[in-house]
């Protein structure tokens, strides 16, 4: 199935989007986060190209990755693992600081809020990052308004690649399988759209490991947002 071209009145009822590398490219202020982070335990910092690979499976992960210097980090050091609390509660109180301050909104993503805006199409941002950093960085990129929902990575029990946050949204929002879309740029966002039985559409710009967004099965993949107006 081809999405391109069919955001119109009618489709879709209800619009599902991913936050970090879909609609925000986040990775300067967490990079900034976590090069202090680092620096503050006594270890060197990483870089902003470096921590673009590890962002996507939200904080916790992003930090067991840094301590580990790299995205396969399980299973973790005994010297990493001593540091994991302290590293993760450094994280947070530095990226409450730097949140939204490098921070910029993809090419494409406007318009595509606004055309669905102006068409009453409830929206949410189901994310992955901590909710307590979500509605700061919407308001200070001027996104938030668009928004009636917003589901972080701690909001539920559960989490993407778990449908628990799709189906909770859709539920919320009074979608269904049938007129729901997820809007996304990693693995975890395809699979959470398959197991919550609805269609998916992944961006090529965003945070995905260096894997080819292609092979990742979504049912449209897109350069920009714009595409699908």
């Amino acid at each position: 199935m081809s999405l391109a071209g069919l955001f119109n009145a009618r489709w879709p009822g209800v619009a599902l989007f991913d936050l970090d590398g879909t609609l925000v490219d986040s990775a300067p202020d967490l990079a900034a986060a976590v090069d202090r982070t680092l620096e503050q335990l006594g270890r060197k910092p990483a870089g902003l190209e470096q921590v673009r690979q590890w962002v996507g499976h939200g904080s916790p992960i992003l930090m067991r990755r840094a301590l580990a210097g790299k995205a396969d980090w399980e299973p973790a050091r005994a010297a990493d693992d001593a540091l994991f609390d302290d590293a993760l509660a450094l994280f947070y109180a530095n990226y409450r600081e730097f949140n939204g301050q490098h921070a910029v909104v993809y090419p494409g993503v406007k318009a595509c809020l606004e055309f669905l805006s102006e068409r009453n199409c409830p929206m949410a941002v189901v994310t992955n990052k901590p909710e307590q950093f979500v509605g700061p960085l919407l308001k200070q990129l001027g996104l938030d308004y668009h928004f009636k929902l917003v589901i972080g990575g701690d909001t539920l029990e559960t989490r993407k690649p778990d449908p628990g946050p799709l189906l909770h949204a859709m539920g919320a929002l009074k979608g269904s399988r049938g007129t729901t879309v997820m809007i996304g740029d990693s693995a975890a966002d395809v699979t959470a759209a398959q197991a919550a039985g609805i269609p998916c559409v992944a961006v090529t710009y965003g945070y995905n490991f260096g894997r080819r967004v292609h092979a990742l099965g979504a049912d449209a993949v897109v350069d920009s947002l714009s595409e699908l107006l």
